[in-house]
């Protein structure tokens, strides 16, 4: 195990493509043990995608690491589909892969979108989860949207600035629908700058000190479309949460997983997702530990955060 940071570079044993409904085409994964314990990673966003970092938060030699890109996402087919792409949808989506896999159960993983998604498949399927490592948690609330398209203009005021002035001052009132309006154009002249802006938006606000690279590879056009689209599309739709779940999120569902163990890890200035929503999401977890990582903000990446997750999912290995 490395000392407090990520293992190093692998590449998967096991690559493949499971067709879903709809047309979908899934892009999945599987890196480390092949008779290791089963843990499943999910991709922010929603439409961000995984990368080969994502691998690395594992012990490649206990782990069976599966990883996979959501409906429209990062390599699965066709990028940026907003056809029957909903939270039911992926939720049942994972029960689809798991299944071709032969999973029985496992521990999910997942951060920013990637918790509300464990969150939404472990009240649908407690029985399929050992566990959760969750981090920068969002729990779907209509306010933390709001917060997202207005208040990070508090503290990113130049990034919101850019983000807002994109439109045309008409239509600054209604920045999602905007947007959206243009993100779904089927003219790339139309949706990719759309896309580039509010992608370079999440980018810029997304770590502690600002991070050059980090902006860079949210403006890729691959991960810019997939990510500004489908995250328009779910958040101009309740994110497709039960109704009863709009204004309280998913906390209203947390009884079904009162005894599934967790490792919540929260960067204390995370600007995306504030750290209010994971001490919301720890009060209401009798069996969720919490871990403020001071000196941090949204992104897994950076160093206090990914240790701490490294030390998370370590946890789980060494029976917590």
């Amino acid at each position: 195990m490395p000392r407090g940071d990520l293992f190093p570079e692998i590449g998967p044993f096991e690559t493949g493509y499971l067709p879903l409904t709809a047309g979908h085409v899934m892009y999945w994964e599987q890196v480390g043990n092949p008779r290791g314990a089963p843990v499943l990673f999910l991709h922010g966003g929603p439409g961000a995608g995984a990368g080969a970092v994502h691998r690395r938060f594992f012990d490649p030699s206990y782990w069976r690491v599966v990883i996979f890109d959501q409906r429209g996402a990062g390599r699965s087919r066709p990028l940026g589909s907003l056809e029957a792409n909903t939270t039911p949808d992926l939720i049942d989506d994972i029960e689809t892969l798991r299944r071709h896999l032969g999973i029985d159960k496992w521990l999910l993983f997942g951060g920013s979108w990637g918790s509300t998604l464990a969150l939404a498949y472990a009240q649908a399927y407690p029985e399929r989860v050992v566990g959760c490592v969750l981090r920068g948690v969002f729990l779907g609330r209509k306010e933390e949207v709001e917060w997202f398209l207005h208040g990070l203009g508090i503290l990113f005021p130049d990034a919101h600035a850019a983000f807002v002035s994109f439109l045309p001052e008409a239509e600054r009132g209604e920045i999602l629908r905007s947007y959206l309006r243009r993100l779904t154009d089927p003219d790339p002249a139309v949706h990719m700058p759309a896309a580039r802006a509010w992608s370079v938006y999440e980018g810029s606000c997304s770590t502690l000190l600002p991070s050059p690279d980090s902006v860079s590879s949210f403006a890729q056009d691959r991960t810019a479309l997939g990510l500004a689209r489908i995250e328009a599309h779910y958040f101009a739709n309740d994110l497709f949460l039960p109704p009863e779940a709009t204004e309280g999120g998913l906390l209203g569902r947390m009884p079904r997983i009162a005894h599934i163990p967790a490792e919540v890890v929260q960067g204390r200035y995370d600007v995306i997702c504030p750290a209010r929503t994971a001490f919301a999401l720890a009060a209401a977890w009798p069996s969720a530990r919490l871990t403020i990582v001071p000196d941090a903000g949204h992104s897994a990446l950076e160093p206090g955060v990914r240790r701490a997750l490294v030390a998370g999912v370590e946890r789980f290995r060494y029976g917590r």
